[in-house]
């Protein structure tokens, strides 16, 4: 069985004070509920697990109950970092009927099913691959201010998820980080580690990470599909 492990554990520090940034609502409708409401969408993920964090566990499952989530298992307490808090829920795994682990951003309630899809069966092809968007910007990789280097844009992809992975093979990789004292801000780059190849799968931009206040007011804008951008009821 394919798994989803949704990381939603963080605190929302750069949104200040008051509800974790998953908790708060887009129109009526908390961010973590829109984003699981992908993945009941979508046809390669079996089961759904979600970390959140400590003492939050139970007002997960209400509001899941309340929406009618059928395919959220199990809802794990997080640690102090994302490396910790998805170690924590590849252990409730059962590793005996485990396929691939797609691993995505709570707050990331953008993402259609058609993009997760396609990004597991990518992974169950190579065994590594994680959805991401080509950059539009010119970048500048800068030291003390200065301007040291600007990389071939070409080149440069940005991060998405959800990534997947063959289960063994994420393990492995979150049990070297264990190992090595390590961290990462994503999965891929633990599996990098290791050696692997991980593939690309394109997706779309708009697959954005809901972090400030702003970002907020952006997705109530992308909600209301003003100004053609994708909405979260039509999923197109």
């Amino acid at each position: 069985m394919n798994i989803a492990i949704i990381a939603a554990a963080g605190q929302g520090t750069r949104m200040g004070g008051g509800r974790a940034k998953q908790f708060r609502e887009i129109s009526g409708t908390p961010i973590i509920i829109h984003t699981l409401r992908r993945f009941e969408q979508c046809t390669t993920i079996g089961e759904v697990l979600v970390v959140v964090p400590a003492g939050e566990q139970a007002e997960l499952l209400a509001a899941a109950a309340k929406y009618g989530l059928r395919k959220l298992a199990r809802v794990v307490a997080g640690g102090a970092t994302r490396t910790e808090s998805i170690r924590r829920g590849l252990q409730t795994v059962r590793a005996a009927t485990a396929g691939i682990v797609a691993v995505h951003d709570g707050v990331r309630p953008f993402v259609t099913p058609e993009e997760i899809d396609r990004t597991v069966a990518e992974a169950a092809r190579s065994g590594a691959a994680i959805l991401a968007a080509p950059v539009v910007d010119t970048i500048k990789e800068v030291e003390g201010g200065r301007i040291r280097r600007t990389p071939e844009r070409g080149r440069l992809w940005r991060a998405l998820t959800p990534q997947c992975f063959r289960y063994e093979l994420l393990r492995r990789a979150y049990e070297q980080a264990l190992a090595e004292g390590s961290e990462a801000t994503d999965d891929s780059t633990l599996v990098e580690r290791l050696g692997v190849e991980v593939t690309i799968v394109e997706g779309d931009a708009r697959n954005v990470k809901i972090t400030t206040t702003q970002d907020i007011a952006l997705a109530e804008m992308m909600l209301k599909g003003k100004s053609g951008v994708w909405s979260l009821e039509s999923g197109a």
